[in-house]
């Protein structure tokens, strides 16, 4: 990750600085079991003061693909393996500072193995129905942005608007 201002003319032909964060990527993981609940995560987030519902997710390492960083940071926060894979989208987390992207996929077909955390994530691990979920987005009680948009991709490949 770089952080950094950057001197950039405008298409207007305006010149300006602007602070810019350079982000290698992401990928998030909507994991569906055969009863229709999905894994969540209430993680600890220095920067909100709290902890958040969110699904697994993480930065790409070096030149990793999208997809094998979905199946790592899934096995790493969850434990579980999923044997089928479908790329849901990508999203543009915050396009005003950062050109981080997150790409968006479904596992399915999943089998329970161990957790291996990085040290500085603070993880319970839960499972919710997917209607359950979408109340928890109307109530405010998921505010993650990435979380939200991969609940609606997956209601969508669902065929459920």
């Amino acid at each position: 990750m770089d952080f950094g201002v950057e001197t950039v003319e405008l298409p207007n032909g305006l010149t300006v600085d602007l602070a810019v964060v350079r982000h290698p990527g992401a990928s998030a993981v909507v994991a569906l079991d055969d009863t229709n609940r999905i894994v969540m995560l209430s993680q600890w987030r220095h920067a909100i003061g709290g902890y958040l519902w969110e699904i697994p997710a993480g930065c790409r390492q070096d030149d990793e693909p999208p997809a094998e960083c979905a199946r790592r940071e899934l096995r790493e926060e969850t434990g579980l393996v999923a044997s089928t894979w479908h790329h849901l989208g990508t999203i543009v987390t915050v396009p005003s500072f950062s050109d981080e992207r997150i790409d968006i996929y479904l596992a399915r077909d999943l089998r329970q193995g161990e957790r291996e955390p990085e040290p500085d994530e603070i993880i319970r691990v839960s499972w919710f129905e997917l209607d359950r979920a979408l109340e928890m987005i109307t109530a405010g009680e998921i505010v993650d942005a990435k979380t939200i948009s991969a609940i609606h991709y997956l209601l969508a490949h669902l065929g459920r608007r």
